[in-house]
């Protein structure tokens, strides 16, 4: 049966392979970016390729845009995918550059998925599928605060997944690893909009580790796979990390916590 779908920062990665196979699958999407720049390439895009999408501009840390878009549409299945990342030492990092990160992974991502909620309770059904990261399920050095602002994430996502239960409303988390969508990349860029080695204490040999991760980042069609499958399954996991190798490692860290000295 084909499904409404709005997607969130689908713009570019995960978002818009995402957007592209639901589309071909025969389902209504309605993909969302940004800004309006964003939004006329994608439907660019889209037309060049001869895919059905419904494109359309929302910022969730924009409130008017979030109640033009819960106006507009009914939907029977949110993919919360939007998110932002600005890396750095968390003992450094400027605090409102953490605070514009938690403005759209967190209370932008709520905010939406609040509005949808009161629409799903409605008519007794709906999902809400969360694109986290493996930093949601521990914490990444270097990126610390981008963590936290998805371990935020998890939390909100497994309290919504207890507390709509009995609307027969669904949650789901996708957790990808390392991916070459060209966020990581950013994440890794923005550190040095701010970061001076005259100035702060943290040794600039410290990022060497994350520019080496970057080197192996996988292909990311197949986490929008793992995305666009979980949107579409009725009975999918709740958390869902991927590849297998991250699940395993995070598995392990999250054992090894226990004993791990201060």
């Amino acid at each position: 049966m084909s499904k409404t779908i709005l997607i969130t920062g689908a713009a570019s990665g995960f978002g818009k392979i995402a957007a592209f196979d639901l589309a071909g699958k025969g389902h209504k999407v309605i993909a969302t970016t940004q800004v309006y720049p964003q939004m006329s390439d994608l439907i660019r895009e889209s037309q060049e390729l001869g895919v059905e999408l419904t494109v359309d501009k929302l910022d969730v840390t924009n409130p008017a845009d979030i109640a033009y878009i819960l106006k507009k549409y009914d939907i029977d299945i949110l993919i919360s995918n939007a998110g932002i990342m600005e890396g750095g030492p968390i003992a450094e990092q400027p605090v409102d550059i953490i605070r514009s990160m938690f403005e759209v992974n967190v209370f932008g991502a709520l905010e939406l998925a609040q509005g949808f909620i009161r629409k799903f309770i409605e008519k007794k059904s709906g999902k809400i599928v969360f694109t986290s990261s493996m930093g949601g399920l521990w914490t990444v050095p270097y990126v610390a605060a981008y963590c936290a602002s998805k371990h935020a994430l998890e939390s909100i996502a497994e309290g919504l997944k207890t507390e709509l239960a009995p609307f027969n409303i669904k949650i789901a988390t996708c957790n990808p690893g390392v991916f070459g969508t060209g966020f990581n990349d950013r994440g890794v860029d923005s550190i040095f909009r701010w970061y001076n080695p005259e100035v702060n204490f943290t040794p600039e040999s410290a990022f060497d580790r994350a520019a080496e991760s970057l080197a192996h980042q996988l292909d990311p069609q197949s986490m929008a796979e793992v995305i666009v499958n979980v949107a579409l399954d009725d009975n999918s996991n709740f958390r869902n990390v991927h590849p297998k190798e991250t699940e395993d490692f995070v598995k392990q860290l999250q054992n090894e916590a226990w004993t791990t000295k201060s």
